[in-house]
């Protein structure tokens, strides 16, 4: 299948806007004048910072679950605050954790951009899958993409664009359908856990036992429930994309830079034998994968287990993703021919670090603000309190449980980590739900749901600056506003529909996973 330049029909860019595309104008409008994120992020540190000192003269009624004293917000506007701002801000960016996953594993997918794997590949799937399907395949390939934990972001949703943009679709609907399934539906997932299923229960299991020292929670305690919310997040997601999203953003003007946007034609035969010798490269590499990790005490494993968040397995997925994306992609470059020698792997790596200099620069203003919320402590007086608020409502169940699915989305708005936001607040949900009857099962998938759904919409999650930057690639003037605009009927879907299934599964008894309950016996 060949395709050309995206062209604007004009079908729908003069028809009179409706109720919804008139609130997603004044969205994108009103977000486009934010400033630039870079300056937001050092803009919001600079809020956090004064506010820590008027704040830290307040007493708040709020007790940390763990060491049960009082939480206080840190002063940090003194010299002491200043010092250790000055002192942390090298390593503050150096370990700020999206950094090292964006950076290594664009790294071997520069390299396959570079030598033609990935646009062979493309082509080829552009020559299987119909056009009216690619909605649905790409949004299914971002939810499977969780199993290699966050290689999503920097993977997925450009080829999203990418993909779209060859079939003749505008590229920023292909981006959006990606970025719905990558982080909108980050926690769907098929039957088979994935690293994120064993990072959530261990934190889970400690809050639980924080009531009761002898609970259990099993890693797969929400299998079923992430299998059918795959379901769920592709059609909803199919339905957006091709309703709602894709008419919008007609009349938006394909403008990027055009070595930017390759043109894709056939597959030619050269394409082809290359991605049959990546195709056995990767093969060989998987083999060699599974007969390693085969025995027990492989040195994959932590305690037997390959999906424990600490085996090294896990912790070593960025590093896989750049190997089985640079070793193939050689392969493919020397068999079809453009790779010459050594130095087109080291352009194909520069290359892909070029265009990351202006995520690098806002990786920076984001890790400190992240920081500085942290080290305030006004991210952890904000959940407590909401969670004792919700608490004191005394609610019934089911109402209860979706007031934990808007507070954990809000909190999103806030803490954009998975782990670090679960750290935080499950030691307050789970033992506070327990307490009122609600198994920890129940309550971390009620924790997905909410997490999930406002990914999507915050530019405070530490990949959203990374997919303004893709779509700028297509249409130079998106800003924060556009891409939150565009992302926001994704959000408040999965929002009222993936709720909506939980209660579903609570009322007909339908287990969330293996070893999973919803009731909890008060009093352990």
């Amino acid at each position: 299948m060949s395709s050309d330049k995206y062209q604007d029909d004009g079908g729908d860019a003069k028809k009179p806007a409706g109720t919804i595309d008139r609130f997603l104008n004044f969205i994108e409008v009103a977000g486009n004048k934010l400033p630039d994120p870079a300056i937001l992020f050092l803009l919001l540190m600079l809020l956090v910072w004064f506010l820590s000192w008027p704040l830290s003269r307040l007493q708040f009624d709020a007790v940390h679950p763990v060491t049960q004293e009082s939480i206080a917000v840190v002063n940090q506007v003194n010299g002491d605050g200043i010092a250790l701002l000055l002192t942390s801000m090298v390593d503050t960016f150096v370990n700020f954790a999206p950094l090292g996953v964006v950076l290594v594993s664009l790294l071997g997918i520069g390299v396959a951009e570079h030598t033609g794997l990935i646009g062979a590949v493309i082509k080829t799937i552009l020559s299987v899958v119909p056009r009216s399907l690619l909605t649905p395949a790409v949004i299914l390939v971002g939810i499977g993409s969780h199993y290699a934990v966050d290689a999503g972001y920097v993977l997925v949703i450009p080829i999203g664009g990418v993909v779209f943009y060859a079939a003749g679709r505008h590229p920023l609907a292909g981006i959006a359908a990606a970025f719905a399934g990558v982080s909108g539906g980050f926690s769907a997932n098929f039957w088979v856990p994935s690293g994120l299923d064993p990072l959530l229960q261990g934190f889970t299991l400690a809050a639980a036992q924080l009531y009761d020292p002898d609970a259990q929670v099993s890693i797969v305690n929400n299998n079923v429930f992430t299998a059918a919310s795959t379901l769920l997040i592709v059609g909803a997601g199919w339905f957006i994309t091709d309703r709602i999203i894709e008419p919008r953003v007609r009349s938006m003007t394909v403008d990027g830079d055009p070595e930017q946007m390759p043109k894709f034609e056939d597959v030619t035969p050269a394409e082809r034998r290359g991605m049959i010798a990546a195709l056995v490269t990767v093969s060989l590499g998987i083999a060699i994968m599974i007969w390693w990790g085969s025995s027990q005490d492989s040195s994959l494993r932590y305690e037997g287990s390959l999906l424990n968040f600490r085996a090294p397995l896990m912790q070593s997925i960025v590093p896989l993703i750049f190997l089985f994306a640079i070793v193939p992609a050689v392969v493919h470059g020397y068999v079809a021919g453009t790779v010459k020698s050594h130095r087109d792997v080291v352009k194909g790596m520069t290359t892909a670090m070029e265009s990351m200099a202006y995520y690098l620069v806002l990786a920076f203003f984001c890790s400190l603000f992240i920081w500085m919320f942290s080290q305030t402590n006004i991210g952890l007086l904000l959940a407590i309190e909401g969670a004792g608020f919700l608490k004191a409502m005394n609610l019934p169940g089911a109402l209860t449980i979706f007031g934990i699915v808007i507070l954990v989305g809000c909190v999103n708005l806030l803490v954009g980590s998975a782990s670090a936001k679960w750290a935080l607040i499950s030691a307050v949900f789970v033992p506070m739900l327990m307490d009122l009857g609600i198994s920890p099962d129940l309550t971390q998938a009620a924790y997905r749901v909410g997490d999930s759904s406002t990914n999507i919409i915050t530019p405070l999650m530490p990949f959203f600056p990374l997919v303004v930057v893709f779509c700028q690639r297509y249409v130079r003037d998106t800003g924060i506003g556009t891409l939150v605009s565009l992302m926001l009927p994704y959000s408040l879907a999965f929002l009222v529909l993936w709720s909506t299934l939980l209660v579903v599964f609570w009322t007909l008894g339908i287990p969330l996973g293996t070893d999973s309950s919803y009731a909890y016996p008060v009093g352990g």
